[in-house]
């Protein structure tokens, strides 16, 4: 049979995980090639830590140039985070007639029309299924299969890691640092958990998303976006009391030629099914013009689900699926944006919104004569009972359908009152 020679680079857990598939499993997969996929180099800066997996004699490496001075290695699994010298060696292996497999989001979502470019300058092609969503195959899906839709609109839970965080705090009633500590005891969170607790790892997929789907030109970081590092249980138990449950959601909502985006803290209604997705889970529902919903739910993260993606971006491109598609689709080209973003103000939904104050006749109406300024109706109050005047409760008020921009005004107005402790809580609703 036919052989095609691989190589990866970045032998940690998904490194290993692909290892192991190709290994263990190439009868499969050279099913599915029509060719034998050939581990050849497995590049490593650590040559004695313990693997779960055993490399013939001769494939571990310390020395990437083993791998990019080999005219026989086609294909290149390139599993290593960051964004340099990770960059400098994507180009390197494109320069050097490779195709390249990558799970680094990062890395595409900051350096995407470079890198692309050069390949597509090239001949070459790179594949990324695993940088979004682990071993969902939304990328094929919204690219290829989804293809005769226009996307009108695709909302998720892209990390893991904050999806465990917050169904700890719903199911045991458990504190954010808590949950935080038992999310890194059990892997699923970094010992830095920052990127993925503030928002930035889910607002750098939703850029990749919306890339693919819309069309959109949008840098990572001008996505609005806010984590879950300051929820607290007192919200979450207001929510499950209202029935809802909270979810740090990705947002993308195509209005003519404008498009919504947005990363935040939202109140699902229960039963809906991006309520239900507990633990470390992901969920992408999409709507297309055709096809109507469609839910994408499973493993976002961990071994041997993105190395399901790696390995099968490695048959595709072995195969020659990839470079069609590749340019194709002039992902990140030179051509003119399909849509430009939103602007963010005018983006409109239901809100939740948290005031702590002071229990005094008035309160509530001069909160409410401030939102009634502002255009804003009020759906529904909640104000725990208590024992004396004066003490402080929080007042939670849920919005009829109103704007951003709105319910921000009317925050840094009612912040201001007299009666008010601390900042308001405002969060996304949706029904």
């Amino acid at each position: 049979m036919e052989k095609t020679k691989v190589a990866i680079i970045g032998v940690g857990t998904v490194g290993q995980g692909v290892a192991k598939l190709l290994l263990d499993h190439g009868d499969r997969t050279a099913r599915h090639a029509g060719r034998t996929l050939w581990l050849e180099k497995a590049v490593d800066r650590d040559l004695t830590r313990p693997r779960v997996c055993d490399l013939p004699k001769g494939v571990l490496t310390d020395n990437i140039e083993e791998v990019i001075n080999n005219p026989e290695i086609e294909v290149v699994a390139l599993l290593i985070g960051g964004l340099e010298p990770e960059r400098t060696i994507m180009l390197r292996l494109l320069e050097s007639g490779k195709n390249v497999v990558t799970a680094n989001k990062a890395l595409l979502a900051e350096h995407g029309p470079e890198l692309f470019d050069r390949a597509r300058e090239l001949g070459r092609s790179i594949a990324f299924e695993a940088s979004v969503a682990g071993g969902i195959p939304i990328i094929a899906n919204i690219s290829q299969c989804l293809s005769a839709n226009q996307i009108e609109s695709l909302d998720g839970i892209l990390n893991g890691t904050t999806n465990f965080i917050l169904s700890k705090m719903h199911e045991e009633g458990v504190a954010y640092a808590d949950a935080l500590k038992e999310a890194q005891r059990l892997g699923y969170a970094e010992a830095d958990p920052t990127l993925d607790v503030n928002g930035s790892d889910t607002a750098q997929k939703l850029a990749i998303l919306a890339h693919l789907a819309f069309g959109a030109r949008v840098y990572w970081k001008d996505i609005p976006r806010v984590g879950i590092d300051n929820i607290e249980v007192a919200d979450v138990r207001y929510a499950l009391e209202m029935g809802y449950r909270i979810k740090l959601l990705a947002v993308a909502q195509l209005d003519k030629d404008t498009l919504e985006l947005h990363v935040s803290p939202t109140l699902l209604r229960r039963g809906l099914p991006l309520s239900d997705v507990s633990g470390p889970f992901n969920a992408i529902r999409v709507v297309g013009d055709a096809v109507g919903p469609v839910l994408f739910f499973g493993q976002g993260a961990g071994q041997m689900p993105t190395a399901s993606a790696v390995v099968a971006d490695l048959i595709d491109t072995a195969v020659g699926r990839t470079a069609i598609t590749f340019h194709t689709l002039e992902l990140w080209s030179n051509r003119k944006a399909r849509v430009t973003p939103r602007d963010f103000a005018k983006a409109d939904g239901r809100f939740y919104l948290r005031t702590n104050v002071e229990d005094h006749p008035g309160v509530l109406a001069q909160i409410a004569s401030i939102l009634g300024q502002h255009n804003i109706s009020i759906a529904s109050v909640l104000q725990p009972e208590v024992d004396k005047d004066g003490e402080i409760v929080p007042l939670i008020v849920m919005t009829h359908l109103t704007t951003e921009g709105a319910t921000r005004k009317a925050i840094a107005e009612i912040d201001k009152l007299p009666s008010v402790r601390g900042k308001t809580v405002r969060m996304w609703v949706r029904d």
